[in-house]
C-alpha cells in the first residue's frame, strides 16, 4: 500500500501517525511525501520523497498525476488548505489511475475556502455562525460593533487574522490584508472538532477538543471534551457536508450565553488532529483498514475523554 502526503511541510506528527498505524496493523505501507522544498522536515520521515512545481504552476496536476501513476500511489492525502480546491476538481483524474484522494466535494471545499460563504453555510444548518461582512462600510452600516475580527478570506493558520478594538485599528488592518472579511469578536472558550467520515460521508470519529493554549495559529495545547452539543451540532453538519477523509471544525461558546458559534471548516487534517489519534480516535488506522476494503461503521467516544496533550518543538539534521 502507498499513501502520499502532498506540501508535507512540518507535519512530522501526522507522518508518525500513519507510521504508527501500519505497524501497529502489520501492514506494509510506504508513505511517499511531496513539497516544493527538499529541506521540508516531515519529507526526513518518509519512506520516499519528491519535489514538485508550486501549486500555483499549471503543471502542478500533471506532475501528481504522473508520480501516482508511476508509484501505484492507493491514497492521496492533502495536508494544507491551497491545494485543496485543485485537487478537489481533479479528483476524478487520480480515480481514473487508481488513486483515491481524500479531499471533499468541490462545492463544499469552495463554502471553506472563501470565507465570505461560511458563515451563511452554517446558519442553512441552523448553527450558529457570527455575521460576515466584506467591507468597512458594511460592518459601520450594521452596526455590528467592538471589537471586531478581520481575517483574510481564503487565509490559514491565523495568518493575518486580527482582533481591532476601534475603527481606526479595523481601517489600518483592512488596508494591510485587502481582500478580507470581518467579524464581531466572539469571547469565550475554543474548540476544534476532529472528524473522520469514509470516502461516502458517514462519520468513523467525532472528537471534541477544548483549546487551551494556542500559538501561530495551531493548538500547542489542547484537553479532549466529549460534549454533546457539541457532537449532535456536527453529526447536523456531516448529513449535509459529506466530508471525504478528515475534516476540522472551529467554534467559540461564548461566555455569557453559552452558545456555540461556528467559525471554521478546514477540510484537511488539522495540525493538532495527531492528538485526537494519540487519544485513541486513530484516523491513520482507520484509513489504512479502509484502503483494504474495510466497511467501517461509526465509534462513539473513541478517543480517551479528558485526555490532555502538550506540543513541543524537535529538529532533525537535514545534511
Amino acid at each position: 500500500m502507498k499513501i502520499l502526503f502532498t506540501s508535507v511541510g512540518r507535519r512530522v506528527e501526522l507522518i508518525q501517525a500513519f507510521r504508527n498505524a501500519s505497524q501497529e496493523l502489520n501492514e506494509n505501507v510506504t508513505l511517499i511525501g511531496v513539497d516544493i522544498k527538499t529541506d521540508a522536515p516531515a519529507l526526513f520521515f518518509c519512506d520516499r520523497i519528491r519535489r514538485i512545481c508550486d501549486i500555483n504552476n499549471e503543471q502542478y496536476i500533471p506532475q501528481l498525476l504522473l508520480l501516482c501513476k508511476e508509484e501505484k500511489v492507493d491514497c492521496l492525502i492533502p495536508t494544507i488548505d491551497t491545494d485543496l480546491l485543485l485537487l478537489a476538481e481533479n479528483k476524478n483524474r487520480f480515480e481514473r489511475i487508481g488513486t483515491k484522494v481524500l479531499v471533499s466535494a468541490v462545492d463544499k471545499v469552495k463554502v471553506c475556502r472563501d470565507k465570505n460563504f461560511t458563515a451563511g453555510y452554517f446558519a442553512s444548518l441552523g448553527l450558529l455562525a457570527p455575521e460576515t461582512v466584506n467591507s468597512i462600510e458594511k460592518y459601520e452600516e450594521r452596526a455590528l460593533g467592538f471589537p471586531a475580527f478581520i481575517k483574510p478570506k481564503d487565509g490559514s493558520s491565523s495568518i493575518d487574522a486580527y482582533k481591532a478594538e476601534n475603527i481606526f485599528d479595523l481601517k489600518v488592518y483592512a488596508d494591510k490584508i485587502k481582500d478580507y472579511v470581518i467579524q464581531p469578536y466572539i469571547s469565550g472558550k475554543e474548540y476544534t472538532i476532529d472528524i473522520l467520515c469514509d470516502y461516502y460521508g458517514s462519520p468513523i470519529f467525532i472528537t471534541p477538543r477544548e483549546r487551551i493554549a494556542v500559538r501561530a495559529g495551531e493548538v500547542s495545547k489542547t484537553r479532549i471534551i466529549y460534549d454533546e452539543t457539541i457532537i449532535s451540532e456536527m453529526q447536523t453538519l456531516i448529513m449535509n457536508y459529506k466530508p471525504c477523509g478528515q475534516i476540522t471544525v472551529q467554534l467559540i461558546r461564548e461566555n455569557i450565553s453559552g452558545d456555540d458559534y461556528y467559525i471554521e471548516i478546514n477540510p484537511r487534517f488539522g495540525g493538532g488532529a495527531p492528538l485526537s489519534m494519540k487519544a485513541g480516535a486513530d484516523s491513520a488506522k482507520a484509513i489504512i483498514r479502509m484502503l483494504k476494503g474495510e466497511v467501517l461503521k461509526y465509534e462513539d467516544r473513541a478517543a480517551r475523554n479528558g485526555a490532555i496533550f502538550s506540543r513541543f518543538d524537535q529538529s532533525i539534521c537535514i545534511n
